[in-house]
């Protein structure tokens, strides 16, 4: 019997070409927990960019391996993997790029308060406007404070260093692993000195509402805000009663503490917010990068070798087991 993989979101044709070479592909036709239940009651891996059901390994038993296209590890539970013996991996750097690019974007966006001009000349008057860019700033010369600097954040901290001439600090648990280009120090200081604050930190115990009132509090009354990592690690409402009491000049968020913004959610109402609905990492080239390597990555754990990046090593000996007694059956 042929193996068969979940595709919970669709992946780059290139990888799905390379998995229909080997076993059958399953298109999920969207990502509700019911659906997803439902599909992978009868396949033995899935790729998702989506959360899975807390309980999809009791729901379906017969997965064995589980690829996530990105980082977010908090988009599997772990724990329930590792005690089914199902292999997760993730994608770390085949979207480092184009995230960086998009935190370039927003630091230009909301440094030239773009979306605002681009919305009055169409609503108002040429002079009128044009007035809106009485208060733009560069970029070079300001300073941005990175707030986990793995893969992404080195990418961004050596654009902006040498492509900007901006000054850069990092934060992170490990401070001696800083790139060159940013400055190591501690999350007080980074607040305090930064002009633009970018999150590209994980969903950890440790990072759960790291950015809460009194942080954001902080941050320069003339800083802006990016999110580029998961969004509970702000505190939402805070951050809307920041925003909208000008404690901070903006932000740009890509995402969000539930996936999805519900109709009428206050960030919607705020002028200095700019939303984008979790895309910063999706171009053309990477969803080609990770499409081949999610695909690679599936096939390899399903052949029953150990992969690369995997993130839960301690599952090793239960997904071996399973292996040796499916293969007696």
């Amino acid at each position: 019997m042929a193996d068969r993989v979940l595709l919970i979101d669709p992946i780059d044709p290139s990888g799905a070409e390379l998995l229909a070479h080997a076993v059958e592909v399953v298109d999920a036709p969207n990502a509700e927990p019911s659906t997803v239940r439902g599909l992978a009651r009868d396949c033995d891996a899935a790729i998702t960019r989506s959360r899975m059901p807390d309980d999809i390994f009791e729901a379906a038993p017969r997965l064995r391996a589980v690829a996530i296209l990105g980082t977010g590890a908090d988009l599997v539970p772990l724990e329930a993997a590792t005690a089914h013996g199902v292999l997760v991996v993730n994608l770390p750097g085949e979207n480092a790029q184009s995230v960086a690019e998009y935190c370039v974007m927003a630091m230009l966006m909301l440094a030239r308060n773009a979306a605002a001009i681009t919305t009055a000349i169409r609503t108002d008057a040429w002079d009128s406007a044009r007035a809106r860019g009485d208060e733009v700033h560069e970029i070079a010369g300001l300073t941005c404070g990175i707030v986990g600097v793995g893969a992404i954040g080195t990418r961004l901290a050596r654009i902006l260093h040498r492509g900007f001439g901006m000054r850069v600090l990092g934060t992170q648990r490990r401070l001696n692993r800083i790139p060159g280009e940013a400055e190591p120090v501690t999350l007080d200081r980074l607040l305090t000195e930064s002009d633009f604050v970018v999150v590209t930190a994980p969903l950890t115990q440790d990072t759960h509402h790291l950015f809460n009132a009194e942080r954001i509090g902080r941050m320069k009354s003339s800083a802006w805000l990016i999110n580029v990592g998961r969004g509970a690690v702000l505190d939402e409402p805070a951050l809307v009663e920041a925003l909208r009491a000008r404690r901070i000049r903006g932000a740009m968020l890509d995402v969000f503490e539930h996936y999805r913004l519900a109709p009428g959610h206050p960030l919607f109402a705020l002028d200095n917010a700019l939303l984008t609905p979790h895309l910063a990492g999706i171009t053309r080239e990477s969803r080609a990068r990770m499409g081949v390597a999610a695909a690679q990555l599936t096939l390899t754990m399903l052949a029953g070798e150990q992969p690369a990046n995997l993130i839960n090593p301690t599952a090793w000996d239960a997904h071996s087991a399973r292996r040796r007694a499916r293969a007696k059956l």
